[in-house]
């Protein structure tokens, strides 16, 4: 029987029947896990021996079930295949130890230019040293398409974008990788499981930072990439050479913020969307960014394809770096603090917090403007909120 995202939250992954009779997934710290004999190790290592890991470098009893739910919370494939997750240290080790599995000398990378800055640098400082080519490229399904070259394997983006939001037409995307055979893999972060699920509309990978809302309390660092169980099989004998492994308690705390996931996500995208509908009407506030509202470039493409728009809002007030700095300085609820997607608000300058090393005209061409503010709404009443973010602006 199919069951709800808010259903899976709580069981979904889990035996019904846990060890010891715990009603909780227990934390299993376990090194190494001994063998009755030869003769299992033998049927263990010829497939024919279903049981655990035989080190803790290649997997956890608590992080593989940890890694059923999140794949469960994905949804399934559209060919009916088995879904399967590969839990990482973090968000970022969840996208090197895809990328490194999946790319040789000689192969070339589409990335789009709003993907995540160290996603960037990765692919153009790193995967360069080894002769890996890439195109970095406008983010829309034109400018994916205009990049691809003879050799290009695979497609990297993002949806929705950070800070500003785009988000991609993933069925118009997995129509033009398909035609040229080349693998797709979206960072779906900031939208979460709860509002889109890219492997439905055919999108071969979906990596999330499980740093932000699907653990969800700003409390634990982890990674994960989600996608058919044989290319996360080839990924899982990388990471077992890389040793970038989310430990048990990690697992177990992801796994406990997972059982609130759909709550919180309701709340947060009902929050969110009056959070971006307050700002966009304030006297102080220039521009407002948030896939929820009319006015964003990419509002169609999030509504055909979201069930919600989250709770990251960007804008622009109207000043420059020190007005900003005023807003920010200003709030009474919200902690300047980078990340998103926990119960406390945040907010930040992205001139200041993410680009401090660039000169404000190195900034504008990276398309950071100086008066630009990001929000993640948290779990907090919004009215205080949006309350909050008024006496901060009527303060400029």
């Amino acid at each position: 029987m199919a069951r709800s995202i808010e259903t899976l939250s709580v069981h979904g992954g889990e035996l019904r029947d846990k060890a010891h009779d715990s009603l909780v997934t227990p934390i299993i710290l376990a090194t190494a896990y001994p063998f009755e004999n030869t003769d299992e190790l033998h049927r263990y290592f010829r497939g024919e021996h279903i049981r655990g890991e035989e080190y803790g470098r290649y997997g956890n009893p608590t992080q593989q079930v940890a890694e059923a739910k999140l794949a469960a919370l994905e949804g399934g494939l559209p060919n009916g295949g088995d879904t399967d997750a590969l839990l990482t240290s973090t968000g970022m080790s969840a996208i090197v130890t895809t990328l490194l599995a999946m790319v040789k000398p000689g192969t070339h990378l589409v990335i789009t230019a709003d993907s995540y800055r160290k996603t960037r640098v990765f692919v153009r400082e790193f995967l360069a040293k080894f002769g890996v080519e890439h195109t970095s490229c406008e983010p829309s399904v034109d400018g994916i398409a205009a990049a691809i070259k003879p050799n290009t394997k695979l497609i990297i983006t993002e949806s929705p974008t950070n800070p500003y939001l785009n988000c991609i037409d993933l069925e118009a995307l997995v129509k033009v990788a398909k035609e040229k055979r080349i693998k797709t893999m979206i960072d779906a972060t900031l939208a979460t499981p709860y509002n889109l699920q890219p492997l439905s509309f055919g999108v071969d990978l979906v990596v999330h930072s499980a740093t932000k809302y699907l653990g969800g309390h700003n409390d634990l660092m982890a990674g994960v990439v989600i996608g058919a169980k044989p290319l996360i099989d080839a990924i899982r004998d990388h990471q077992g050479m890389f040793g970038a492994l989310a430990a048990p308690f990690t697992a177990y705390m992801l796994i406990r913020g997972l059982k609130t996931f759909a709550v919180r996500m309701k709340h947060q995208n009902e929050s969110g969307q009056r959070v971006a509908e307050f700002l966009e009407q304030h006297p102080k506030v220039e521009r407002v960014w948030y896939p929820g509202l009319p006015s964003h470039p990419a509002h169609a493409i999030a509504k055909k394809q979201m069930r919600g728009f989250s709770s990251l809002i960007s804008f622009t007030i109207k000043g420059g770096l020190v007005e900003g700095s005023k807003v920010v300085d200003a709030c009474e609820i919200p902690y300047l603090a980078p990340s998103l997607g926990g119960p406390e608000s945040l907010i930040e300058q992205p001139a200041l917090m993410s680009y401090y090393d660039k000169a404000p005209e190195e900034r504008a061409a990276l398309g950071i403007r100086e008066n630009l503010i990001r929000m993640s709404v948290g779990l907090e009443g919004t009215d205080d909120l949006i309350a909050d973010l008024n006496q901060a602006l009527n303060k400029i």
